[in-house]
């Protein structure tokens, strides 16, 4: 049984973010996303090697476009040939799970914690986090979100400014708040 806050979170469990453990990971990725979205383009490449080091796994050859920015880092995972286009966010309380050649347009937002619908337990800050899985060759447009718990399939494609707060079928095209098949 998890005991502690990180470990409740990593298990999908409720637990509080409010917590030091919790505090100090952030504080990382705060300073690995600084790094990326400070340095010289010539200097950064493809990705600044502090967040490279902060990712839980990245192939050698993706791209993430500054501004960037995530929570903890330590949960995303990418596949190759990945392309985050300006401005995208990842809330990484849960696992992210991206396979290769997926490409995101400016704006992209994944959000994988879900605060608890009681007032009285939210204000101390309890939470759940869900995971999220994008296929391979999946296309996200500008100014997508996609909540925590969804799946979206190989080759699929998510229009621009959806909301997607459910799975997405392989293949298919989803549009709109909430996103649907198109």
């Amino acid at each position: 049984m998890p005991a502690t806050e990180r470990e409740k979170m990593a298990a999908g469990e409720w637990y509080c973010c409010l917590d030091d453990e919790l505090d100090l990971l952030r504080r990382q990725a705060r300073l690995a996303v600084h790094a990326h979205n400070t340095l010289p383009p010539d200097e950064r490449g493809a990705m600044a090697p502090a967040l490279r080091a902060l990712f839980a796994q990245t192939a050698p050859d993706i791209f993430i476009e500054a501004p960037f920015h995530c929570s903890y880092g330590i949960n995303i995972t990418l596949g190759e040939r990945v392309y985050f286009n300006a401005a995208c966010t990842i809330l990484d309380s849960g696992r992210v799970t991206i396979g290769d050649r997926s490409m995101f347009g400016p704006g992209v937002q994944i959000y994988c914690a879900e605060h608890h619908k009681d007032p009285a337990l939210r204000s101390t800050g309890i939470e759940i986090a869900r995971p999220v899985v994008i296929g391979r060759d999946v296309w996200i447009g500008g100014g997508a979100i996609i909540l925590g718990g969804v799946t979206i399939g190989d080759g699929a494609i998510v229009g621009a400014g959806a909301v997607v707060t459910k799975n997405v079928p392989a293949g298919a095209t989803v549009v709109g708040n909430p996103a649907r098949i198109r």
